[in-house]
């Protein structure tokens, strides 16, 4: 039975790779976020102080099962996070430049 236990295990397994160019990660201080019945669309944006114009540096798109996925994700991650190094500051001042992605969204 044990045999068979293993063998499943290993078929479940994904190989990730993660390209150099990727790894590297992109900074964005801003996320805005919008769906449509079939998929949720993430949108992490770099906002320069004092630049009107901000860049859209990422987009994701994902099914609304992941959406969830990655919501109960960033929850278990920031409380695993708060534990380590105390709760995280949230400044109750909203950005103060035009929100104009069309409807449903939200921001982060």
């Amino acid at each position: 039975m044990e045999e068979k236990k293993g063998n499943k295990k290993q078929q479940n397994q994904i190989n990730i790779e993660l390209p150099d160019d990727v790894a590297e990660g992109v900074y964005a201080n801003l996320a805005m976020v919008a769906h449509s019945n079939s998929e949720f669309v993430i949108d992490f944006i770099r906002l320069m102080p004092g630049v009107p114009k901000a860049k859209v540096k990422s987009r994701v798109v994902v099914t609304p099962e992941h959406a969830k996925r990655l919501l109960n994700a960033l929850k278990d991650n920031i409380s695993k996070y708060e534990n380590n190094f105390g709760p995280i500051k949230q400044s109750e001042e909203s950005p103060k430049f035009p929100m104009n992605f069309g409807s449903n969204v939200g921001e982060a």
